[in-house]
């Protein structure tokens, strides 16, 4: 098959489109803004949600689910938030159609069916949630409250990109309630630890941990967390968020609890997502021009078997073969696809799993069954090998463990090589448009000359790492005093 793929370095946004399409991950639908995600990519999402899901039930979190729809005046309770996201709401304003007589077999809204109040169709759900707490909160004895929910949500962006940017994406949303601010802090920070872990481990992508800047920040938030990445081209990928929320829901809302002096309190508030746009992040960072490049820790298939024959008989002595080594792979816990179509070439099969992103492809001809032997072919590095088939399932083990592993230090190399200190503006403007990556430069705390910054050259501070050294210095743009480097750089 002809894959057709419009290289990175001569269009990477138009390669990241074609990719999402033509790998069956997703496809732009009839709503505009709106996508479709297929089962391909979709069995890559739910593995990603298996084992977030996993990771968020061993930190002590629950799942549950909240209303689609917010009444309006819930949704203003806090102001903050409310502002934040009311360019992007969907409202619902009547609750019924009904035949235009002007214009047969059309519809058109009843204007008797108006709501009440208008309903919001959620951004995010913490107005939801927290008038709902509410009532579950009284004592100390109900804290803390560790929940989590599955969800799509809509925001109503105006220009879009598959995975990356849509106006209905599909996520996950925490929503937690503490007894003291030191609890909801650390649950802050370690739900960023734990979207890092992810990142890092599932889906060998390096993340830089850190703090967004006021500016930056969650609406409603007292402090947001944040993991950052970087993709091919030198933009960042902001690739999860942790949001500690102080009181300022709970007075919303009214959420008091009698606490262990018997004096009634404000509980403080955590709230933490990801999102389908993890799937952009995936398919950014390790991808090349002949198609996906899938870790094997997500890979939906991470072995396929290609049969090459030419004969009836061959076939069935080969898949003799490959049947057994499927076994192998599944008392192993590998996924395997065994690709016995016989309307495809091998050529063909060859390439589609190769835009598909498997992780391992293994042939099998007659002469293989003559030698005792297997042909491996990395997707990664595109590597081939000819290997023994005595052990050859322990073997292909091992070899998914090093793909994983060498997808992440690959890309660590690349950040590493794209974390540039800059002490002057032009020098930050050349490197920015020259090398890209993230830009370590002084800055000297103002919303001001962060806007300004923004303004002159689309670079935002992505976040205040983590552990930074407090080198104080001379702002990269006003020249006034700065405490420390904070980490610039253009994103998506």
């Amino acid at each position: 098959m002809s894959k057709n793929l419009t290289k990175r370095e001569e269009d990477y946004s138009k390669w990241y489109n074609e990719l999402v399409v033509k790998a069956d991950l997703a496809e732009n639908s009839g709503v505009r803004g709106c996508m479709v995600i297929k089962p391909y990519g979709y069995a890559i999402w739910e593995k990603m949600q298996a084992e977030l899901d996993r990771m968020f039930k061993e930190t002590g979190h629950s799942n549950a689910y909240f209303p689609l729809f917010v009444p309006k005046s819930m949704f203003e309770a806090e102001e903050k938030n409310a502002e934040g996201f009311a360019k992007e709401c969907a409202i619902v304003t009547h609750y019924r159609l009904k035949n235009d007589p002007d214009k047969p077999g059309k519809l058109m809204v009843d204007p008797n069916a108006k709501l009440e109040e208008e309903l919001i169709v959620r951004p995010t759900s913490e107005a939801i949630i927290w008038s709902t707490y509410k009532g579950w909160v009284q004592s100390y004895r109900d804290l803390p409250l560790l929940i989590n929910q599955w969800a799509n949500v809509v925001r109503w962006e105006m220009r879009t990109r598959l995975f990356l940017r849509t106006a209905e994406f599909l996520w996950q949303e925490g929503h937690t309630a503490h007894a003291t601010k030191a609890e909801a802090l650390e649950e802050s920070e370690k739900m960023m630890h734990v979207y890092a872990d992810f990142a890092e481990n599932f889906m060998a992508i390096p993340v830089i941990k850190g703090i967004k800047t006021e500016t930056e920040r969650f609406a409603g938030a007292e402090e947001t967390f944040c993991i950052e990445a970087l993709m091919q081209d030198g933009k960042a990928l902001q690739a999860g968020t942790s949001h500690f929320l102080g009181q300022n829901f709970a007075k919303a809302f009214d959420v008091k609890f009698a606490n262990q002096e018997g004096k009634q309190d404000y509980v403080w508030g955590t709230s933490w997502g990801v999102s389908t746009r993890l799937m952009g992040a995936l398919v950014m960072t390790h991808s090349d021009d002949n198609g996906l490049v899938l870790p094997p820790n997500l890979a939906p298939i991470q072995v396929v078997i290609v049969p090459i024959f030419k004969t009836e008989e061959e076939l069935i002595k080969i898949s003799k073969v490959a049947d057994d080594l499927v076994f192998q792979f599944k008392k192993l816990h590998i996924s395997v696809k065994y690709d016995d179509r016989n309307t495809q070439k091998p050529g063909f099969k060859f390439a589609d799993w190769e835009l598909k992103g498997v992780p391992v492809r293994i042939a099998i001809g007659p002469k293989d069954l003559e030698n005792g032997t297997f042909e491996i072919v990395r997707r990664d590095n595109l590597t081939k090998e000819v290997v023994s088939n005595d052990g050859v399932a322990d073997y292909i083990n091992n070899l998914l463990v090093t793909i994983q592993n060498d997808l992440f230090q690959k890309a660590l190399v690349y950040r590493e090589n794209h974390v540039t200190e800059v002490n002057d503006f032009e020098e930050f403007k050349n490197i920015l448009e020259t090398k890209g990556g993230f830009i370590a430069a002084h800055w000297d705390g103002t919303a001001q000359t962060e806007e300004k910054i923004k303004d002159l050259t689309k670079a935002t501070i992505r976040c205040i790492a983590l552990g930074r050294l407090e080198n104080k210095g001379k702002c990269v743009l006003t020249g006034l005093e700065s405490a420390g480097r904070v980490l610039f750089a253009k994103a998506y």
